[in-house]
């Protein structure tokens, strides 16, 4: 059965995923990096991950500061 939060709650909870997201950014692009000479493939995947990555941040950011980034 599904939990019912409050705003603040639920305000708490995406600054959390937000920490999260940009954490995991931060390690798989530096994976990307270290792979790029050793392991191309990889490096390609870890590469994937980062930009996937860095879609959940536009998107929590534009939900948690909305207009505050522009496109561009």
């Amino acid at each position: 059965m599904s939990e019912v939060v409050d705003s603040d709650e639920l305000l708490r909870r995406m600054h959390r995923a937000r920490s999260c997201a940009a954490e995991q950014e931060r390690t798989w692009r530096a994976r990307t990096e270290e792979l790029r000479a050793t392991d191309p493939d990889a490096s390609r995947d870890a590469s994937v991950r980062t930009v996937a990555y860095e879609a959940v941040l536009r998107v929590l950011d534009e939900i948690l500061t909305p207009g505050r980034h522009s496109e561009g």
